[in-house]
């Protein structure tokens, strides 16, 4: 068997050691530049470096180990791969013949601004989360701190300062037809202070955000909180590491294959934690388009 692996900030070839033990694998290390040289892939990292490579994961369609050795790890947390333990526990079965991969849908982000639509017009794949308002502002502070302080808490060191400061945005969020899918129809069209599009349960080092959402189900779990008093917003926090936020009035919850989100003025949208485009944007579902080593 040949196997690649891929190192994000932090990993190096001695992380890789373990899972060379137990494995007469041939190793190459970097992605492979197509399917026919490797026949698995084991990334290190969180989900940053699992967002960077999507695309080419993709194409290649090898399954592919994560390895959590990020700040967040909310991809790794969903495959139930919460410890380098895990991963190397699901590498001995994979490698000796177990039938321990899945196949799981990816989010999709297409801007639909002219400048970004051309530089990408296929559009981002995302693994866990995208969001926008709040939440970009919060990934944009947490991405500039020390990667050790990412790594412990970061997310809700950067929520702290932005609370209070952070001001409502007019969202327009158009949702397919009930019995027409390919015709948009106005969902909702007010104040908004954060809209969420999960792929995944967690995000932000574990706040579940979107509860009920799966990897496999082929649709995006969406949570818009709307305007809501400053001092609320604060308690509502506590509560998402829990799902209890989807009881809150302010608080919007469902599912759909696609959406499309625009705001008043451009703003930065935010996937996995890294930034993606800018507003407009469509967001839709690649169903069965990355095949994983689980436990």
């Amino acid at each position: 068997m040949r196997a690649a692996a891929i190192f994000g900030l932090g990993s190096s070839e001695k992380h890789l050691r373990p899972f060379q033990a137990n494995s007469e694998a041939n190793w190459v290390i970097g992605l492979p530049g197509s399917s026919t040289e490797a026949d698995a892939i084991l990334l290190f990292g969180g989900d940053g470096t699992v967002h960077r490579h999507l695309a080419q994961l993709v194409k290649l369609q090898l399954p592919v180990l994560v390895v959590p050795r990020g700040s967040g790890n909310d991809f790794g947390r969903a495959l139930n791969l919460r410890s380098i333990g895990n991963s190397l526990a699901a590498w001995r079965k994979f490698s000796s013949g177990g039938s321990n991969v899945r196949t799981i849908d990816l989010g999709v982000i297409k801007a639909l601004g002219s400048e970004d639509e051309a530089a990408e017009p296929h559009g981002h794949y995302f693994c866990c989360v995208g969001g926008v308002g709040l939440d970009g502002e919060i990934a944009r502070r947490a991405n500039e701190l020390p990667r050790w302080l990412r790594r412990h808490g970061g997310y809700v060191l950067s929520l702290l300062p932005v609370i209070f400061q952070f001001a409502p945005v007019s969202m327009r969020i158009q949702v397919p037809h009930s019995e027409q899918a390919d015709r948009l129809v106005e969902h909702s069209a007010k104040p908004t202070v954060l809209a969420a599009f999960a792929n995944t349960p967690v995000y932000g080092g574990g706040m579940k955000i979107a509860p009920q959402a799966q990897l496999d189900d082929g649709r995006l779990d969406v949570c818009i909180v709307s305007d809501i008093s400053k001092f609320k917003l604060f308690c509502l926090f506590p509560t998402v590491y829990f799902g209890r936020h989807l009881s809150m009035t302010e608080v919007e919850y469902f599912q759909a294959e696609r959406l499309q989100l625009e705001t008043e003025r451009p703003m930065d949208v935010y996937a996995d934690g890294e930034y993606v485009c800018r507003t407009p944007i469509e967001v839709s579902v690649a169903r069965q388009a990355l095949r994983v080593i689980v436990p």
